[in-house]
Order: structure tokens, then sequence, then C-alpha cells
């Protein structure tokens, strides 16, 4: 299960590594990621919204029983 949501966080590295965040102002992931008011791409986004609720889903308690779903 630690391993379910390893696609989707190459997945996101992926997307930011070609967002201007991280090109032209030399910014990290995490800087990039964690904006409030994302200068990402709506897919970047969306992955990072995915990423995180399947983080969260290998700390719920009724998801661990049931396993978490994989990417």
């Amino acid at each position: 299960m630690s391993k379910s949501c390893k696609g989707l966080a190459m997945e996101l590295v992926k997307c930011l590594s070609e967002t201007d965040c991280v090109k032209v102002e030399k910014r990290s992931y995490r800087e990039c990621a964690g904006e409030k008011v994302p200068t990402i791409s709506s897919e970047c986004v969306g992955l990072r919204e995915t990423y995180f609720n399947c983080k969260r889903g290998q700390v719920d308690m009724r998801a661990r029983i049931r396993g978490n779903k994989g990417y």
C-alpha cells in the first residue's frame, strides 16, 4: 500500500517540471505544487488533488482495510 501513490507522484513531478514555475522561476517542486493561487496548469492541479486524496487514503482506516486505489 505504501507504493500505491508512487505512479501519481511521478506523474505530478513530470507535470510540474514542464511548468514555468520550475523552469523559469527556478522554484522547487514543493513550492510550485503548494501555491494557493496556482500558476500551474489545470492538469497539474488535478494531479495534485488526486495525489493528496491518495495519500489521505493511506491513513484512512476504512481505506486501509479495503486497500488504497492504485494508480
